[in-house]
């Protein structure tokens, strides 16, 4: 593969340490690459120099001819007096001002008549009309639309003043401004913060798929497995390259540690031999050979082993909780709505068990958080009832991180109300179990970062001695490091939990159970994790909530909703009626039926009775539903050669699929 861009030994300070000390690494077309390191590591700053928005101190950055990159900041800026619409559809000013040229050049070719400039005129043409080809510039509304609905904006939003847009709608619209132009590499920084699950698999495929070469910044392991096929680390100012995804990075990452450490290990045990040696036989008859080891050690020293490259995750813990009842909560048809006439949930029934660790599904906006807060009794429900059970002692984690002031230091802020005597230094170790040393605990919350002010919440948590855990959102702000150390805590903890997140692996590694909130205020409750829910989703055993599409008919209610199979049975049996209507109330003698017959189709396809078309698309679609599940696979997912075969097999099979669509079409219209 060519390579497009060249980067040699970056180097940036903001401080007395570098953030980037020795950068080097080259991209090549079709590089899918997940840029991944602890939070401050440099990761935001890489980019930006990458981009061309700062200057390194020291380094070089070279891009193949005719490059260009485009960027997706954590927090862009835009001050447009424009429509959602219209700002998008400038990201496409170049295509269009394209479009605009090709129609004044076709005009001046239809009213010329000297040979000469119809030759001039025909070659800008041809040159401009394939230019517009090659960049699909012949359907630019369709394609503005589907992505502004891929990132999650629906059409009633498309008129709404970018001025009034909120700072979660802003990010979507740049990242659909990037997509629509489409860049030869694009630099992504959390391109996956504000977007609900339904708008995060639509980007995951946008990117599988687009010929753009890719550096992703993203604490969604998910999604990295889904879309990377290399992984650069950034760590202490440096990158360590890898090949394949996160999970294949995860295993490779354990062995070159492995190495690293024995590598290490035996150079001090070398070092610290020779400087013995020398120690007790500088002087006596081992003299000469003592100045041998000095000079070895020297040797040693000049080019010294680098201790294993190894990124600490905190060692989080929460204390042993105090024994509940066996029904932790029980709700009782509980209903509640904001908006007369549209529910967020209705009739909503279900206990928690001690011991069980719950997770909440369900699209932005369907009331997963007015849920926990009917629990927590912070809100009254319209209807029905929660109960709690016995010996309680709720811990909640709000996603807005209020529980804690921000004019109190660190250190101060975590010291629960319930606890009289809990002395400095038992706050600081609990701390330091979450990351937070030194000279943190000692800021004021105000100061903190976003992911040390969640530290510092989890923290505060731990110090309450809860029994259950309530948490909406706990994977906010923090890295991959911490968010498994956090997994890792929550599965020690012997309480019951009870969570929201949008973290699919996070889900995956933590629930046990799932309740499920369906946009039409039902629910769904399902022992497993998030494997568990896509597995169903795909065999047709429960409704997918995140499609807006999945409860036209009642069939949904038990499955995904309507395959593409039953849409075609139910257009059959609609010309069967109109057919029927036909016999029944014919058409006016001016109508000659030969006519109508005279206007039959030349087959395109050969015979086929359509039972036999909608059997073979329904196998057909019925293995592209066991690919995916294939790809939920953790050995699958490790593997980032097996998932690119797999989505080409995917592809290959749905172009297939579009034809049966279209033989049906045709045998529809000609069989009968």
């Amino acid at each position: 593969m060519e390579v497009i861009l060249t980067v040699e030994h970056l180097r940036k300070h903001f401080s007395a340490d570098p953030v980037l000390l020795d950068v080097s690494f080259q991209l090549r077309t079709g590089d899918k690459i997940g840029l991944v390191g602890p939070n401050g590591c440099g990761k935001t700053t890489l980019l930006n120099i990458l981009a061309g928005h700062e200057e390194s101190e020291k380094g070089t950055i070279d891009k193949a001819s005719g490059t260009n990159i485009g960027y997706l900041e954590q927090r862009p800026k835009n001050t447009s007096n424009q429509t959602l619409l219209e700002e998008a559809k400038s990201a496409l000013a170049p295509l269009i001002k394209m479009q605009h040229e090709a129609e004044h050049l076709a005009n001046q070719l239809a009213q010329t008549t000297n040979e000469t400039d119809l030759i001039r005129l025909s070659a800008q043409y041809d040159r401009i009309h394939e230019s517009l080809q090659h960049h699909d510039a012949y359907h630019l509304d369709y394609r503005i639309e589907k992505i502004l609905h891929g990132v999650g904006f629906a059409d009633d939003e498309f008129t709404k003043p970018v001025s009034a847009l909120s700072g979660g709608e802003m990010n979507r619209l740049n990242l659909a401004q990037l997509l629509l132009e489409e860049p030869d590499i694009m630099l992504l920084d959390e391109p996956s913060n504000h977007l609900d699950l339904l708008a995060t698999e639509w980007l995951e495929n946008f990117l599988q798929e687009t010929s753009a070469a890719v550096i992703l910044v993203s604490h969604d392991r998910y999604f990295l497995d889904r879309v990377t096929n290399r992984t650069l680390e950034l760590f202490h100012g440096t990158i360590d390259d890898y090949p394949g995804n996160f999970s294949k990075y995860s295993a490779l990452k354990e062995e070159r540690l492995t190495v690293q450490t024995r590598t290490y290990e035996k150079y001090i045990e070398e070092v610290e031999k020779a400087k013995e040696f020398i120690r007790r036989n500088h002087y006596g008859m081992k003299a000469a050979q003592a100045e041998d080891r000095r000079k070895k050690l020297e040797r040693l020293m000049e080019t010294p082993a680098n201790p294993p490259r190894k990124i600490e995750s905190p060692p989080m813990n929460f204390n042993k909780p105090s024994r509940t009842g066996d029904i932790v909560f029980r709700c009782e048809k509980l209903s509640k709505s904001f908006t007369a006439g549209k529910p967020l949930f209705q009739d909503l029934t279900f206990d928690i068990e001690r011991g069980q660790r719950w997770a909440i599904l369900g699209p932005n906006g369907c009331g997963k958080t007015t849920l926990l807060r009917c629990l927590l009794n912070e809100i009254i429900p319209d209807s029905g009832k929660s109960v709690h059970g016995q010996g309680l002692k709720i811990g909640y984690f709000d996603q807005q991180l209020h529980v804690l002031d921000d004019s109190l230091q660190v250190v101060d802020a975590i010291r629960p109300i319930n606890k009289k005597i809990f002395e400095e230094p038992a706050r600081r170790n609990l701390l330091g179990t979450f990351g937070l040393t030194g000279e943190q605990q000692l800021q004021t919350v105000a100061s903190l970062s976003g992911g040390q002010r969640c530290r510092a919440a989890l923290a505060k948590l731990s110090a309450e001695d809860a029994n259950v855990l309530i948490l909406d959102e706990p994977t906010n702000h923090l890295d991959l490091w911490a968010r498994a150390a956090l997994e890792k805590a929550i599965r020690q903890f012997e309480g019951t939990v009870l969570f929201i997140s949008h973290d699919r692996y996070f889900v995956d590694r933590v629930a046990d159970h799932l309740l499920i909130i369906q946009p039409n205020a039902k629910f769904k409750t399902l022992e497993g994790n998030y494997s568990t829910f896509r597995h169903m989703v795909s065999k047709g055993l429960i409704a997918d909530p995140f499609l807006t599409d999945a409860f036209s008919d009642k069939k949904a209610a038990g499955g995904v909703g309507k395959s593409m199979v039953s849409v075609i049975k139910q257009n059959q049996n609609q010309k069967n009626k109109e057919q029927n209507l036909w016999k029944t109330n014919p058409k006016p003698k001016e109508i000659e039926p030969k006519k109508i017959k005279k206007e039959k189709k030349t087959r395109k396809f050969p015979f086929r009775k359509i039972h036999e078309i909608e059997e073979e698309i329904f196998a057909r679609e019925t293995q592209i539903m066991a690919w995916n599940d294939d790809l939920l696979r953790p050995e699958i997912a490790k593997d980032g050669e097996r998932i690119k075969a797999i989505h080409r097999d995917i592809k290959e099979e749905q172009s297939k699929i579009a034809t049966l669509y279209e033989h049906w079409e045709e045998a529809n219209e000609l069989n009968w």
